[in-house]
C-alpha cells in the first residue's frame, strides 16, 4: 500500500506539472508531451523491461491511439474537410507509403549494422539482403505518420492561423494517416515472421482493411448517434456510452479483419456531423480522455528508452531524422500534391509539417512484443531507440521553426484565441433545434461601431451576453459593439446560420449542423409529393 500511495502521488503531481507546463511549451513552440516522454526516460533509467511489459505497453498504446483518433475525429468538421478529401486522403495513404519507402531505402544504406541483432560473441551475423531490406522498411513504416496533436498544439499556442485550405488539409491528413502506418507496420512484422508475403493479395488486403475501416466506422458513428439520442436518467451514462463506443468500434472492426484505428477516426468524424444529446460535454470528455491517454502513453514509452545505448545511436538517429525531414517527407508531398492543386509555398509548408509524435513510438512497440533477442532477428530495442531519437529531433527542429516558416512563406493569418463563453446551451431532447453560439467581432467587421438596435436582428434571435476583454457587458438596444467583443446569440439554428453567414462569414462553419436537419430534409421531401400522395403519407 505504501508503494501504491507513492506511485499515485507521483502520477498526480506529474499530471499537474504537465498541465501547468502548457505555458512553457507554448513559449518555446515545443509540444508539452515531449516533457512526459523525457520524464519517462529519466524515471526509467534503471528500469529493465520484460516481455510482459512490452506486451502491456503495446496494448496500452493500441487502446490509447483508438481514443486519440476518436477524439481527433470528433474535433473535425466534415464541412471543413470535404473540399480537401482527395488530396488529404492521398497524403494519408499513398504519402505515408512513399515516406516509409524512401526512409527505408535510406536506412538500408545508412544504418544496416544496427538493424539486426549481432552474435553474443560479437561476431557479425550473416543476414540476407532481403531480410535487412525488410527490417529497414519496418523502420520506415513505424515513423511514416505525422502527429496532429503536436502540429496544432504549436499553431494554437501563438494564435496563428493558416490561409486557404491548409488547416483542414493538415487536420485530415494528420488525423487519418496513423491507420496506414499501423497497417504497414503490422504487415512488415508479419513479413519478418513469415506470416505474410508481397503479392496481389496484399494489395486487396490493404484495400479491404482501409475501406472496411471507413465503412464500419461510419456505421458505428450512425449507431452511436441513435444511442446518444436515448433519454437517460443519469447524464453521466452518456460518457460511459462514449468509452463503450470507442472500445466496441475498434474491437469489432478488428474482429472483421478491417482497420480498427481508421474506424475509430471515421466514427468520431461521423458523430461530429450529427447532433445528439450532450454533444458539447461528450466532446470535451473525449478531449480530456485523449489528453490523459497521451500523457500515460508518452510517460510509459519513455520507460523503454535504453539510455545507455542512446549515445551510440545518436549520430545515426539524427541522420535518419534529417533524411526524413528533408528528403522522404518533402519528396512524398511533392509527388502527392500536384502544383495545379496547391502553390509551391503551400507544398513546401506541408512538407515541413511532418512532426512525429505518439504514433511512431507506439508502433515501435510492435517489434518489441514480437521479436526475441536471438541473433539474426531485428534489433527491436535498437529500432525503438532510433524512433525515439527521430521523434525528439522532429519535435525540436520542426516544432520550433514551424510558425516562423509560415510567416516567411506568408501563409499565416491572425487567429484570435478567445476564452470560452460562460453561457452555453447544451443539446437535449427539449432544445428543439435552438442553438447558442459566441461570435467575435473582427476589426474589419461591418458590426464594429454599430448598436444592437441597428443590427435589426430577426425576432427568433436574442443576444444574451457580450464579453468585452475581462468583463461582461449587459446587452441593450443602445449597446455599441466593439472590435474584439464576444457576442453570444441564442435562437433558431436556421435563423442564426443565416445571420452568421451575412455578418460572421469567417465563423459560419463553426456553427455545425442544424439539430433538426434530418427532420427538415424529410419535410422537404414530403412537400415535393403530390397532394394525393402527401395525404396518404400523412395518414
Amino acid at each position: 500500500m505504501s508503494e501504491l500511495s507513492h506511485f499515485l502521488a507521483a502520477i498526480g503531481v506529474m499530471l499537474l506539472a504537465g498541465a501547468l507546463s502548457n505555458k512553457l511549451s507554448s513559449r518555446f513552440n515545443v509540444p508539452i508531451l515531449i516533457l512526459f516522454l523525457l520524464f519517462g526516460g529519466i524515471i526509467g533509467y534503471n528500469y529493465s523491461p520484460t516481455l510482459a511489459s512490452f506486451n502491456g505497453v503495446n496494448i496500452l498504446g493500441t487502446v490509447a491511439m483508438s481514443f486519440i483518433l476518436f477524439s481527433g475525429g470528433m474535433d473535425t468538421r466534415y464541412r471543413n474537410i470535404r473540399d480537401v478529401l482527395l488530396p488529404g486522403g492521398i497524403l494519408a495513404t499513398v504519402g505515408v507509403l512513399m515516406t516509409a519507402f524512401w526512409l527505408g531505402i535510406g536506412a538500408w544504406y545508412i544504418a544496416p549494422e544496427v538493424l539486426i541483432l549481432p552474435e553474443p560473441s560479437g561476431a557479425v551475423v550473416q543476414v540476407d539482403k532481403w531480410k535487412l531490406f525488410s527490417v529497414a522498411m519496418l523502420l520506415g513504416a513505424m515513423i511514416s505518420s505525422t502527429d496532429a496533436a503536436a502540429v496544432f498544439a504549436i499553431l494554437s499556442g501563438k494564435s496563428v492561423g493558416l490561409k486557404g485550405k491548409l488547416r483542414p488539409l493538415l487536420e485530415l491528413e494528420s488525423g487519418s494517416n496513423d491507420p496506414m502506418a499501423y497497417f504497414l507496420t503490422v504487415f512488415m512484422v508479419d513479413i519478418l515472421l513469415g506470416k505474410s508475403s508481397f503479392g496481389l493479395g496484399t494489395f486487396f488486403s490493404l484495400i479491404y482493411r482501409m475501406a472496411g475501416g471507413v465503412l464500419f466506422g461510419w456505421a458505428a458513428g450512425r449507431l452511436a448517434k441513435m444511442l446518444f439520442r436515448i433519454k437517460l436518467e443519469y447524464e453521466g451514462l452518456y460518457f460511459v456510452f462514449n468509452v463503450a463506443i470507442v472500445l466496441a468500434t475498434y474491437g469489432i472492426t478488428e474482429i472483421l479483419q478491417a482497420n480498427g484505428m481508421m474506424a475509430c477516426y471515421v466514427c468520431g468524424v461521423t458523430m461530429s456531423h450529427f447532433c445528439f444529446n450532450y454533444q458539447k460535454s461528450v466532446t470535451r470528455f473525449s478531449d480530456g480522455v485523449s489528453w490523459l491517454m497521451q500523457v500515460a502513453l508518452f510517460t510509459s514509452l519513455g520507460l523503454f528508452v535504453d539510455v545507455s545505448i542512446l549515445p551510440s545511436l545518436l549520430f545515426k538517429g539524427v541522420l535518419l531524422a534529417l533524411l526524413l525531414m528533408f528528403v522522404a517527407r518533402p519528396l512524398s508531398v511533392m509527388l502527392c500534391m500536384p502544383p495545379q492543386w496547391f502553390s509551391w509555398r503551400e507544398r513546401i509548408f506541408v512538407s515541413w509539417v511532418g512532426l512525429r509524435g505518439a504514433a511512431p513510438i507506439v508502433l515501435a512497440t510492435f517489434p518489441l512484443a514480437c521479436f526475441g533477442a536471438a541473433p539474426g532477428e531485428p534489433a527491436a530495442r535498437t529500432l525503438f531507440n532510433l524512433i525515439f531519437i527521430m521523434v525528439i529531433v522532429s519535435l525540436i527542429v520542426q516544432g520550433t521553426t514551424l510558425m516562423p516558416l509560415a510567416r516567411r512563406l506568408k501563409l499565416d493569418r491572425p487567429d484570435v484565441s478567445r476564452e470560452r463563453s460562460p453561457l452555453e446551451l447544451e443539446r437535449t431532447s427539449i432544445s428543439h433545434g435552438n442553438t447558442m453560439f459566441e461570435f467575435v467581432v473582427n476589426p474589419d467587421s461591418d458590426l464594429d461601431g454599430k448598436t444592437l438596435a441597428e443590427l435589426q436582428m430577426p425576432s427568433a434571435l436574442l443576444v444574451t451576453m457580450i464579453r468585452r476583454k475581462d468583463r461582461i457587458v449587459q446587452p441593450r438596444g443602445a449597446t455599441t459593439l466593439q472590435a474584439g467583443d464576444g457576442v453570444t446569440i441564442m435562437g433558431n439554428h436556421q435563423e442564426l446560420a443565416a445571420f452568421a453567414e451575412k455578418h460572421f462569414p469567417d465563423q459560419y462553419s463553426e456553427l455545425g449542423n442544424n439539430p433538426d436537419r434530418e427532420n427538415n430534409l424529410k419535410l422537404n421531401e414530403l412537400l415535393k409529393l403530390s397532394p394525393r400522395r402527401r395525404k396518404k403519407d400523412n395518414a
